[in-house]
């Protein structure tokens, strides 16, 4: 009886061996660094008011919040509902067919990298069904991040975001995902100024008139964006994102990333019918 010899190790095997260690440290050391990114992430209204993330990779706020920082003073000026807001007091943006059947609620924070992951993974699909029919959207926004990681952005993004809305709900949409596609690292305060946001409002064309641009160096609509944060925090929604369906929670992230639009869409078939 014979027996096969035994297969030796050449340097170029061991070579491969070591490459592939060192590529298997490099994505571990990648993922310990986002988990403490996200372990840093904001604490929300007081001292023991954390921002936790949790295994489904989803960031929630615990506790009341107002958030902080504005282009001038924190809620200085009277205020000013965009025309096109809807919901109670104005507080809520909604895109899409307003006999559509069913009703997908969307909350999110411009800071939040979580929500820039969904919107940018799974967003066009989401606004695809919403152009279809099969739903109206209605964003309800929040400046919690602002009080958590220090600065004005999420604040000052959703006022810019509420001239949109006055400009339309279509200008609105194409802002709002346009911060999202440039959205900066979450510890960067990039969305405080203004003047960032103008650059960034010229990609959505026409939307840079006269009115809009006065109303974002002025804060026109600080104090509707602290309106619609007080709406939020009073909604009882913990974290961003949180996505409903008709008032069914959906699960949209998976393993720590958001679902693909394939999974999204067989969520949305499986609660309409």
């Amino acid at each position: 009886m014979s027996t096969s010899p035994k297969k030796s190790t050449t340097p170029g095997d061991r070579k491969a061996a070591r490459r592939a260690a060192t590529e298997r440290m490099r994505q571990e050391r990648e993922q310990a660094e986002r988990s403490a990114r996200i372990r840093r992430r904001a604490v929300v209204g007081t001292a023991s008011a954390v921002l936790l993330a949790l295994a489904a990779g989803v960031a929630f706020a615990v506790g009341g919040s107002s958030g902080s920082g504005s282009a001038s003073a924190d809620t200085a000026g009277p205020l000013v509902v965009p025309a096109n807001a809807s919901g109670a007091d104005g507080t809520v943006v909604t895109y899409g067919k307003a006999d559509a059947p069913h009703t997908l609620e969307v909350y999110e924070d411009f800071r939040c990298p979580f929500c820039e992951q969904l919107e940018t993974t799974t967003g066009p699909t989401v606004q695809q069904l919403a152009d279809a029919g099969s739903y109206k959207i209605e964003y309800h926004l929040a400046t919690f991040l602002d009080q958590g990681l220090g600065g004005k952005g999420s604040r000052t993004a959703l006022a810019a975001a509420g001239a949109a809305l006055n400009e339309g709900v279509d200008k609105f949409k194409q802002f709002h995902d346009v911060l999202y596609a440039n959205q900066p690292d979450e510890r960067d305060d990039a969305f405080a100024d203004v003047n960032h946001l103008l650059d960034l409002a010229d990609k959505v064309p026409g939307l840079k008139t006269d009115g809009f641009v006065k109303a974002v160096r002025e804060g026109t609509y600080l104090p509707w964006a602290g309106q619609v944060n007080k709406a939020f925090d009073k909604s009882g929604v913990t974290g961003t994102p949180t996505v409903r369906l008709d008032g069914k929670k959906l699960d949209v992230f998976a393993g720590g990333k958001a679902v693909s639009p394939e999974q999204f869409t067989a969520m949305v078939k499986q609660v309409t019918g």
